[in-house]
């Protein structure tokens, strides 16, 4: 149980619909990424990535700590599979054995550890490839995938998410409840909503 695992927050794209980078979002005394990295740190020998894009140099501030490593993805307007590839090969590059690896947003205020451990958790009971949060009748982040998916994850393309790859392999996924996963933050409405 004490292998590595690696937890890469995608925090790449502009927030058009918001207006404002959403990573600097605060809540709770904390931007949303600030909690993100937080909570990430909680897990017991997790390897901290954060992938930039869209302001980068604002946000590349607020995530730098000593032990979080910062990817900018030249490419994040072409879409989420261009940060998962980014985080995903930076990630090889520094750890080719790594085992598992956990995506996660920064864009989910209600995010905690237990979310992340409850994956891991999954993970070793079920033996099964691919451990998704289960929220709002559908599947999604955070979630964790064996290396078995990593070629699948290198080869989404444009604005293709994890998601697909949950529903190619529906057999090989188990899920945990994550029922605040539903809350996220896309337009000035949702930030009012979850401060008020």
């Amino acid at each position: 149980m004490n292998e590595m695992t690696a937890i890469i927050i995608l925090a790449a794209g502009n927030s058009s619909r918001l207006g404002t980078p959403k990573q600097l979002l605060r809540y709770k005394n904390k931007t949303l990424l600030e909690t993100a990295i937080a909570e990430a740190f909680l897990v017991p020998n997790a390897i901290i990535f954060v992938v930039t894009g869209a302001n980068h140099d604002v946000i590349q501030n607020e995530a730098y700590t000593q032990s979080t490593i910062i990817c900018y993805n030249g490419d994040w307007e072409k879409g989420m599979s261009s940060s998962i590839a980014k985080g995903l090969k930076e990630l090889l590059a520094l750890h080719p054995n790594i085992q598992k690896c956990i995506f996660t947003v920064c864009d989910q205020p209600h995010l905690s550890s237990s979310v992340f451990k409850d994956l891991l958790n999954t993970y070793f009971e079920t033996g099964k490839g691919i451990i998704a949060s289960s929220y709002s009748q559908t599947l999604g982040t955070p979630v964790l995938f064996d290396k078995k998916y990593f070629d699948a994850l290198l080869e989404l393309k444009g604005k293709e998410g994890a998601k697909k790859i949950i529903t190619r392999f529906s057999d090989d996924t188990a899920s945990v409840l994550f029922e605040k996963g539903a809350v996220d933050i896309d337009t000035i409405e949702d930030y009012h909503n979850l401060i008020n």
